[in-house]
């Protein structure tokens, strides 16, 4: 016969003719209850299919065992790899992720916030999007205690926590590879100026080329959007230059693949008449005839790892009973990015 309702504790203890309280420490296993009423409160609660009430505990507790999660887009690579980290850490905690996709949406990013905000998940990882200017919905969080982690895309705020990558280490060894090559007209895709990622390739390339004595021409720097149109755009602007570049370095390696497609158009050879080099290093380039000659690896497993081992270090400092302990401070953490050549 099927049950209507699931099992509760009262029923289990109406059953044994036992007190709740005496069924619910030994469903915890409490020493305070003889070996053989543990037996039969769990034989029991076995028998009837008996799950715990998780909203109760959670209730209790004033935790709901859930982070929240919000990027840019699950389809890239980076984040899909960089969400991986994040849930494997959470597990070892016996956390749930919530996932959001802000879609490089400022006011979609802002409504996942509330709506994560009004689950009350117990802390948040967050990449924002290329267009966020405007920060008030991360500092409503700190009103609700609800700390909050950045990777990737930080925003331009002191008093944070965020785990990123430092670009400079990479692209200083891409520019090296290219230099040994020969090459000395190197263009530059970049990614949209509000970001500082954006700035942060544009200051290192700047150095990059000084300190081997070229002189940057800024007909080589071009920015993209980071749509597929505004991609081709850029690349056809430096493809079509009377003294064209003979190698470009791109934003990401969904900016090089549209790179890659647009010089093939042109009637180039990928990294014989323009070599191409990008960021991030995606999995399938080891499946692709017309790969990059390098990659710029940003470690996004490791930085979804680590954001989650941070929040969960200020999710327990919270639920700490020892008045005593001090809050943690802000952490900043940074991994150097690797060049990982392809050819």
């Amino acid at each position: 016969m099927q049950r209507d309702k699931l099992p509760t504790i009262k029923e289990i203890a109406k059953r044994l003719k036992v007190s709740t309280s005496t069924v619910s420490r030994a469903l915890h296993n409490h020493p305070s209850i003889g070996y053989i009423t543990t037996y039969r409160v769990h034989k029991l609660a076995e028998e009837l299919g008996y799950e715990p009430n998780l909203t109760a505990i959670s209730f209790k507790q004033r935790k709901t065992y859930t982070i929240g999660v919000v990027l840019p887009n699950l389809s890239e690579a980076f984040f899909s790899t960089a969400i991986s980290g994040i849930e494997d850490f959470a597990a070892t905690k016996n956390y749930n992720v919530l996932l959001g996709q802000s879609l490089d949406d400022p006011e979609r990013e802002k409504r996942i916030i509330e709506t994560m905000k009004t689950h009350r998940v117990d802390g948040m990882i967050v990449s924002i999007t290329k267009n966020t200017d405007n920060y008030d919905h991360f500092d409503q969080l700190t009103k609700y205690h609800i700390p909050i982690v950045f990777f990737d895309r930080i925003p331009e705020k002191k008093d944070i926590s965020y785990v990123a990558c430092n670009l400079e280490s990479g692209l200083l060894q891409a520019l090296n590879l290219l230099i040994e090559q020969g090459h000395r007209k190197i263009g530059l895709i970049n990614g949209p100026d509000q970001l500082i990622a954006s700035n942060q390739r544009k200051e290192t390339y700047l150095k990059g080329l000084t300190d081997n004595n070229i002189k940057p021409d800024e007909k080589l720097m071009v920015s993209s959007s980071l749509s597929k149109e505004s991609n081709q755009q850029a690349t056809s602007s430096l493809l079509e230059l009377k003294d064209r570049p003979t190698a470009i370095i791109t934003f990401n390696d969904y900016v090089a693949l549209d790179a890659i497609a647009i010089a093939k158009k042109h009637g180039l050879v990928i990294n014989k008449d323009v070599s191409i080099i990008s960021f991030a290093n995606l999995p399938i380039w080891e499946y692709m005839d017309n790969r990059p000659l390098a990659s710029i690896e940003q470690f996004p497993y490791r930085q979804g790892e680590k954001a989650s081992e941070i929040l969960f270090s200020f999710i327990e400092s919270q639920s700490s009973t020892d008045e005593s302990t001090e809050p943690l401070s802000n952490q900043q953490i940074i991994f150097d990015s690797e060049l990982i050549k392809h050819l």
